[in-house]
């Protein structure tokens, strides 16, 4: 490549960095300025991990062969950062219906910079949804150490996109803001009891089966205990595929779960 093709493309690399981080940062400032949205996302780590997890790790995991306690938490941090962030790029049909999302489609960034904005500015309440599971963790006498922290939080952006994209496989075909964040809601609350965020599906088969391999969180959720669990002995118990197969499965979902919903959602705009 010539220097001046290179210096030709710099700009608009600059252009579409410069466009996620300014939809990120209108994102980020939206979930601080809603009070309820910042409740939900410490409350719903109480609801689901406190009362419903800890039910469960007090009558059902007698006999199991690793910590329920620590299998739990691992899967309600990223079920929170994969609820949340799906939930809130609901935010696309809202935005559609203010001429918003119009005004950013006529602007000279791809279309994939607008998503990839949105969806990173919409996992700020995932993040304060896994810092509550955090805290609710610790209160139940759950830890995870420093290095398996940041092992996750390596892996967060990855567990974002994944998550965006499969909303907006959702959005690209739902012009209502109502039903998005319905039809996401019920689809997030199956993924966390089918996906293995609380109750582990190694035993899994036939309809279930189907459903849980379908579901990009499992690939997502596997990833992140195969890393929390590597080199410990209860690392054949608690992780299904290698993780070499399940990067490859969230990578494949998600760009094809981007595409798609990318190319729904602009063509249900020029439709308009």
């Amino acid at each position: 490549m010539s220097t001046t093709e290179i210096k030709n493309r710099k700009p608009r690399f600059v252009r579409e960095l410069n466009a996620v981080i300014t939809i990120t940062a209108r994102d980020f400032l939206l979930a601080i300025k809603s009070p309820f949205g910042l409740i939900m996302s410490f409350a719903m780590p109480v609801i689901m991990m406190g009362m419903l997890g800890g039910s469960l790790s007090q009558n059902m995991t007698a006999g199991l062969n690793f910590d329920y306690g620590q299998f739990m938490l691992v899967g309600m941090m990223v079920n929170m950062l994969f609820m949340f962030t799906a939930q809130g790029l609901t935010s696309l049909v809202e935005d559609r219906q203010t001429d918003f999302t119009q005004e950013m489609m006529i602007s000279p960034v791809s279309r994939y910079s607008i998503v990839i904005g949105k969806i990173f500015g919409s996992s700020f309440g995932g993040i304060l949804g896994m810092i509550g599971t955090l805290i609710v963790g610790l209160a139940m006498g759950i830890t995870l150490s420093s290095w398996q922290l940041i092992l996750i939080v390596a892996l967060s952006p990855l567990m974002c996109l994944s998550a965006g994209a499969f909303a907006m496989l959702i959005i690209g075909v739902i012009k209502s803001n109502k039903t998005a964040n319905m039809v996401i809601m019920i689809i997030a609350m199956t993924q966390m009891f089918l996906s293995g965020a609380l109750i582990p599906i190694a035993n899994s088969h036939g309809l279930l089966l189907v459903l849980n391999r379908l579901m990009p969180m499992t690939y997502c959720l596997d990833l992140t205990r195969a890393v929390v669990y590597a080199g410990t002995p209860e690392y054949a118990n608690v992780v299904l595929f290698n993780p070499a197969i399940n990067s490859v499965a969230i990578v494949g979902l998600t760009i094809l779960f981007l595409i798609v919903g990318t190319l729904g959602f602009v063509r249900s705009e020029k439709n308009r």
